[in-house]
């Protein structure tokens, strides 16, 4: 049997990013849901997020909504990239 192992910050980063990315524009509690977080702590991801430049924050109807940015892109492929790496030596 697989052992399950727990997600890192960076994994979690990839998932909310993934999720926006396909939803965009995307509200809190759509990422928090897709990424199987709490709404509280989906909050503090995306914030750091936004703060880094890889998610963009809109206010349409005074309501939040995310979409990914550019460099947002940039760490989606460059995470996946490395995971298929770190499968790779897993094995």
């Amino acid at each position: 049997m697989r052992r399950l192992r727990r997600r890192t910050k960076y994994d979690i980063y990839a998932e909310i990013l993934e999720v926006i990315r396909r939803l965009e524009p995307c509200s809190l509690t759509r990422a928090s849901y897709g990424a199987g977080l709490p709404v509280d702590r989906a909050k503090k991801f995306i914030e750091k997020l936004v703060s880094a430049g890889l998610l963009h924050e809109e206010i349409t109807n005074d309501k939040k909504k995310y979409s990914i940015s550019g460099r947002g892109l940039e760490f989606l492929e460059t995470y996946w990239k490395m995971r298929e790496f770190m499968v790779i030596l897993e094995e």
